[in-house]
């Protein structure tokens, strides 16, 4: 099968990231990056090998050679550029949350569909070595019955206008909260049977730190915390009856440390990363094309629908509501 031209939508950090990243791999070709600014484009393309730079989203879109765009706009931009991308015929991956709600994923969805393109949401956590190998340990009893876990993120991000403005989708739960609730519903399931939270807010009306707590109807429990005003240990800690886990920078571990029931030192299973983190997402959505699939085994499209019809809840018993909704 012919490599995949690959190409980046905006040029900000995390594009940044995932260009270094493709500049690496075998599986695609580096092909095009678009930013608002010909120069931020053209700078990111030389830096790291891509052929094209474009000054337009709608450049970009338009070139035929395109096959699949990597979208790293901010959140509340990711509904209107994933249609522009599809609309134009490109397959895609876009930058979590995908959309901002349930509502405007759906119609996403329902496009790529209709035109039988690729779209997946780029959880990266999803598609982590880690991922398997946890679900591996958990289901060899090591830890015997997994019962709790506790998960915390927390970065002092207070610095960046976009996470405290609501005309840009702000606030923690979006931009950081969906780490731990993909987090629990990866490894504790989908069936809820209570949800309980609170959030405190900045003077903007977005939230800056929450807690919320997912009872699954199997009697497990997540007690997740995260915040965008202070570092936090950024760990993940599943208990079960007969030892637990942990795994620090949970979103992207590459370590997984297992501890029996009172034991002071844990058995370590190293799983580091090929090059950043971010190509195991890309490998899976190129198998997913070349398999002539509309979505990722990794992320299926109820999963992105199920988390953001959380977030959509959340947000409303908090009274937080965008402008542009």
């Amino acid at each position: 099968m012919k490599k995949l031209n690959f190409a980046i939508l905006c040029a900000g950090n995390i594009a940044g990231k995932m260009a270094k990243t493709v500049s690496q791999m075998n599986e695609v070709t580096p092909y095009a990056v678009a930013a608002r600014e010909l120069s931020r484009a053209q700078g990111m393309a030389d830096q790291y090998g891509f052929q094209k730079a474009y000054g337009s989203y709608e450049e970009l879109v338009s070139d035929p050679d395109v096959d699949l765009v990597y979208i790293a706009s901010p959140h509340s931009h990711h509904y209107e550029h994933a249609r522009l991308c599809l609309e134009h015929g490109k397959h895609v991956l876009c930058e979590k949350p995908l959309t901002v709600n349930q509502k405007q994923a759906e119609d996403l969805f329902s496009l790529a569909e209709s035109k039988g393109l690729f779209l997946s949401e780029a959880m990266w956590t999803r598609f982590m070595p880690f991922a398997d190998k946890l679900r591996e340990i958990l289901d060899s009893g090591v830890i015997g019955e997994p019962l709790t876990m506790t998960v915390s993120f927390g970065q002092d991000l207070r610095h960046i206008e976009r996470v405290v403005n609501p005309a840009l989708a702000g606030g923690v739960l979006l931009d950081m909260g969906i780490y731990p609730l993909t987090f629990a519903s990866m490894f504790f399931g989908s069936e809820l049977s209570q949800v309980q939270s609170a959030c405190v807010k900045t003077a903007s009306g977005v939230d800056s730190q929450d807690s919320v707590t997912l009872v699954f109807q199997n009697g497990r429990m997540a007690v997740l915390n995260f915040t965008f005003l202070c570092p936090y240990e950024n760990r993940a800690v599943i208990y079960g009856d007969k030892g637990h886990i942990v795994l620090d920078k949970f979103y992207m571990a590459q370590a997984v440390e297992i501890y029996g029931k009172g034991e002071q030192e844990p058995k370590t299973v190293s799983l580091p990363h090929d090059f950043t983190g971010y190509e195991y997402e890309v490998r899976a959505a190129v198998k997913a094309i070349g398999s002539g699939k509309l979505a990722c085994d990794e992320m299926p499209h109820g999963e992105t629908l199920r988390l953001l019809g959380l977030m959509d809840q959340l947000r409303a018993e908090w009274g937080i509501h965008y402008p542009f909704e």
